[in-house]
């Protein structure tokens, strides 16, 4: 398994409690409709939420959930890389009825966590993802599951997000502070809006660290890993400086606040991670 499943790893660690954070946020966004079938999708590529999705998984998990993650990326897979599973085989397969669905999943190495992997890459991945067999898979696999968690390509980029609305109940868009683009962002949440698709709340990725969170330098899912002992002899400085070597110099600033603001119904859940 990753490091960056760090909700597994260091539970205890401040970024995980931001995971559980969101987690709650989540599921009292709309508590009278139940969710079961969520997707994460981003405005672009390389913005975390692979990694975003498989902790937010951890906690449903850590909170007694049966949990599922399917990759529906099937352009760039990154769940079998997450939990270090065999992609040989996966969702294109069971898509195209070569395997069974029950033969579909694997177990990772946290307890009731299991992932569908995307297995071979199609050339048609918007297709079959939009096609009857993927919505016969989903009403088969929310009979073993509490939860069902698909991993989607960036809809700035392709429609197979968009395609998938039909079997998913609600979407977290990432937003990656430095990565993202405002007119990207809008761009999704306004194609979201034409197909009437809900989504739950936006999740802002790589936010700078405030002072409350300072001594762990950056308060972020790729920026610090829980060292659950905080009395060890590294200082601040030495801390921050080598978070920073490994994962940026810095962060850029963007305007997601103007962006919620135009989309308030996405505004309810925004967790900053």
């Amino acid at each position: 398994m990753q490091e960056t499943i760090v909700t597994h790893l260091t539970p205890k660690s401040p970024v995980s409690e931001a995971f559980r954070n969101m987690r709650t946020n989540v599921l009292f966004s709309d508590i009278d409709n139940e969710r079961k079938v969520l997707a994460i999708t981003s405005s672009g590529g390389s913005e975390g939420k692979s990694t975003i999705l498989a902790n937010y998984g951890v906690t449903l998990c850590q909170s007694g959930k049966r949990v599922l993650i399917v990759d529906c990326d099937l352009r760039k897979p990154q769940i079998h890389r997450r939990f270090e599973l065999n992609n040989a085989t996966g969702l294109t397969n069971l898509l195209l009825k070569e395997i069974k669905t029950v033969d579909a999943f694997q177990r990772t190495e946290v307890p009731n966590l299991f992932a569908i992997v995307a297995g071979p890459i199609p050339p048609n991945p918007s297709e079959i993802l939009a096609s009857r067999r993927m919505a016969e898979i989903i009403t088969e696999l929310k009979l073993h599951f509490d939860y069902i968690l698909l991993d989607t390509p960036p809809l700035g980029m392709v429609t197979d997000a968009a395609v998938l609305s039909p079997v998913v109940d609600g979407y977290i868009v990432l937003a990656s502070l430095g990565a993202v683009h405002r007119d990207g962002l809008l761009h999704v949440l306004d194609t979201f809006a034409k197909i009437n698709a809900h989504v739950v709340g936006i999740v802002a990725n790589k936010v700078p660290v405030s002072k409350r969170f300072s001594k762990y330098g950056y308060y972020s899912a790729y920026g610090y890993y829980g060292n659950e002992d905080i009395s060890n002899k590294k200082t601040k400085k030495e801390k921050v400086k080598k978070e920073k070597k490994k994962w940026g110099k810095g962060i850029a600033k963007t305007s997601i606040e103007q962006t919620i603001e135009k989309h308030p119904e996405a505004a309810s859940v925004e967790q900053k991670i």
